[in-house]
């Protein structure tokens, strides 16, 4: 502030000395003097302040590095807690994956046997970006897996982590999130929609949707949770997505959208989850552009005939 106040100053007195000594200059040894005096001045405060500027942008970079450096750290961490196996031996095949858009948030899956043989998967979306998402996505990936392994009911355990976000968010933030349960005896999911995407469900009768039946954990403490089912036969595929895939593209005025999703699938249907996965995630950038608005995650679950792990 300093420096401008003087740059300010001095720039005025080489103006009215010009204003006063016009005409003079060859009869004056103030002017004469004076005005080289006072650009010398102006220049050196301007390099002075050219200085400071260099000096600033450089702490910045350094800063701006070191924020990258910890943002690629968090990203890591976070891409770490997806899985890196899928069961095979429970009757369902899985597939999933998560393209980050720039930065990290807070989109989740996960797939989980349970000691007792029964499979539970979940999609999860936390409202907002950035490192806060990514810490309470990283909390709910602690909270659920604790809670499933704990044999809870899945009424139970989007019951408790419903009661957990609220308290740890102080109700400010929500989760978007399907869970479901799987019992090969049976041949049924049982499953809670707790306002997220509606899944794709492709059958041998054609298609339906496992709808939201309640609003996103975190939003009302008190929430009672009631279970849905539906029976699967190998062959059933169902597609779990957060809105990454339907809304990408939105910033241009027309987003991917839940009909080209289900186009894919149908024509897809029959194909290796891996290579359906790929062709959903082509599309997607075919349409949005290779820079996405948000996470873009999707999760494939297909109903298999029962065998033993490894043969």
């Amino acid at each position: 502030m300093r420096d401008k106040t003087y740059l300010i100053a001095v720039l005025l007195g080489a103006g009215l000395l010009l204003y006063v000594g016009r005409g003079m200059i060859l009869e004056s040894t103030v002017v004469t003097w004076g005005l080289p005096f006072a650009g010398t001045t102006a220049a050196g405060v301007m390099g002075m302040a050219l200085y400071r500027v260099q000096q600033e942008l450089r702490v910045s970079r350094h800063e701006l590095a070191r924020k990258q450096a910890e943002l690629n750290f968090a990203l890591e961490v976070q891409q770490a807690l997806f899985p890196r196996q899928f069961p095979t031996d429970g009757g369902l095949e899985f597939s999933g994956v998560c393209v980050p858009a720039s930065g990290i948030g807070g989109d989740y899956y996960d797939v989980l046997k349970l000691g007792d043989g029964r499979l539970v998967f979940a999609i999860a979306d936390i409202s907002g970006k950035g490192i806060s998402a990514a810490i309470l996505m990283s909390n709910l990936h602690a909270v659920l897996r604790t809670l499933a392994r704990a044999g809870r009911s899945p009424v139970e355990v989007c019951s408790q982590l419903n009661r957990h976000l609220f308290d740890v968010a102080d109700g400010t933030r929500f989760a978007t999130m399907f869970y479901a349960e799987w019992n090969l005896a049976e041949r049924r999911l049982r499953y809670i929609n707790a306002g997220h995407n509606a899944p794709f469900l492709l059958d041998a009768r054609g298609g339906q949707r496992l709808v939201a039946s309640v609003p996103p954990l975190g939003i009302f403490y008190d929430m009672e949770y009631s279970l849905a089912e539906v029976a699967l036969q190998p062959g059933d595929l169902i597609a779990l997505y957060s809105d990454g895939v339907t809304e990408a593209g939105i910033n241009r005025g027309d987003d991917f959208g839940e009909a080209r999703l289900e186009a894919v699938l149908t024509a897809n249907r029959e194909r290796p989850l891996t290579e359906l996965q790929r062709r959903v995630v082509t599309a997607v950038h075919a349409w949005a552009g290779q820079e996405l608005e948000d996470d873009m995650t999707l999760l494939l679950v297909r109903a298999t005939e029962a065998r033993q792990e490894g043969s």
